[in-house]
Parts: structure tokens; sequence; C-alpha cells
């Protein structure tokens, strides 16, 4: 499959970018059909030629990228959506309005990878542009309530004594279970990087020195939107490594 995509950023240089590594993209392979420097060149466009995704930019002169989010859900054929920015506190709002990924600069060429498989997953399922199929959410209960929590929501997964901490941009939640069961589940969204912490591969940033108080100096790693930090045991750290150089 062939993607088409429009880009829209208010930044020539930043739709050079994307330009770049959209052309690097297999398996989904993608055809930047147009590039659009703010929402009314892009709705006018998408109004006479469909494509399969958008990629849009969320700080824009005049109206922002959330908005032209909501105002493509009225067009005939509307795009799957995903979010580019550099300011990760807008991703939940982005999936609010059902974006399909949220993408935070400078993008690395995996992680725009990924999200291209993920739009082609969701068209060949044939049942539409959504952001998360059933089995992708984790349901918690909590306080006499259930809440479905989106794995692409999810930052990290944490083991504190009979319980795993799930970590969000906007808050944090008990679940029930077992780590390692959630490991194997969801192995291609999730990696190891201590024996009691999971990360979300798509919110790496960035590995850093650390002095852990309880596991000495060691490598700690920064996931996009949250100021915590997070210990890599030494067995782990190849393999983030690995993610942080993309």
């Amino acid at each position: 499959m062939r993607l088409k995509v429009l880009i829209v950023d208010d930044e020539a240089l930043a739709r050079a970018r994307l330009r770049t590594l959209l052309g690097d993209c297999t398996a989904p392979s993608a055809s930047v059909e147009a590039e659009a420097a703010n929402a009314t060149q892009a709705v006018e466009w998408l109004q006479r030629n469909p494509v399969d995704v958008a990629l849009i930019d969320i700080h824009m002169p005049g109206a922002d990228g959330l908005t032209l989010a909501r105002s493509l859900r009225a067009l005939p054929n509307p795009p799957a959506v995903v979010f580019v920015t550099a300011y990760a506190e807008h991703a939940v709002h982005a999936f609010e309005l059902e974006a399909v990924d949220y993408l935070t600069k400078p993008v690395r060429l995996e992680r725009l990878q990924a999200t291209l498989q993920k739009v082609e997953r969701l068209m060949q399922s044939g049942r539409g542009l959504e952001p998360d199929l059933p089995e992708e959410v984790l349901i918690i209960q909590e306080r006499g309530r259930t809440e479905r929590v989106p794995l692409a929501q999810v930052l990290y997964l944490k083991a504190e004594l009979k319980y795993i901490t799930v970590r969000t941009l906007a808050k944090s939640y008990i679940l029930e279970g077992s780590l390692s069961e959630l490991e194997e589940k969801y192995q291609t969204r999730f990696m190891r990087i201590h024996r009691n912490a999971l990360i979300a591969r798509r919110a790496v940033r960035a590995l850093e020195k650390y002095n852990d108080p309880q596991e000495g100096e060691g490598w700690a790693v920064r996931l996009d939107g949250i100021s915590e930090l997070l210990f890599v045991s030494r067995r782990q750290l190849a393999a983030v490594r690995e993610v942080v150089a993309g």
C-alpha cells in the first residue's frame, strides 16, 4: 500500500523534513500529495483532493491544528489525522479528537514509520479510522468506576507492590495485573527497561546519566511530556539505546 499524505505546517523547513522522512518510509510507503502552510489552505485542498492521512502541526497562525482536525470531520472522506508538534501538552486533546497518533518534533523515522503502519492497519480493517482497536484499551477499575484508557495514551507501566501504575500525560491510574503479562501482550508498543517498568516505545525522548537512590549511578530514560525519569537496568540499556538512536 502507498499512503497519500498531506503535510500541514506553517514552517517550510518542518514540511521539508517531513517530506524527506516520508520518502524514506517503506511498508507502507508514502506519497506526499501536497503541502499546506495553514488550516485554510489545508481545508480548501482537501475538499477537492482526498488523502489517506494528514500530518498536522498544532501551533499555526490563524486556526490551529486542533481546530483544523475538528473541521475535517465534516468532509465526505476525512483523512486520518496525525499531529506533529513540538508541544507534548496537547496530546490528551489530540486523542479526544480521535487522532491516530501524536508525534513530537524532531520526528524520528522509526516513529513515523510505525504511525503509517497503524494507519494502514486501520484502513485494512474496514472499521474506519478509529484511534484504537478494542484490544488496545486498558480497563481500569478505580473507586467504584470503570474507565477505558487507550494504550496510545500510556507512557509507562510500573509495578508497585501488588499493583501497576499506569501513567498517561493527564494522570496516573492503578491497575491490578501482571507486568510480565502486559509485556507479552503489548510487546510491539512497550519495552522493558527494568524489572519493574515498561515504557511506550513511541514516547522515548532521551537517555540520560542518572543517580538513583536505590540503584546507584546509571542511566535513566526521559519520556515525552513528563519530567519524571525512569531508571534503566544494565541488562536493558543496549535495547533502550537502540530505540533512542532510532
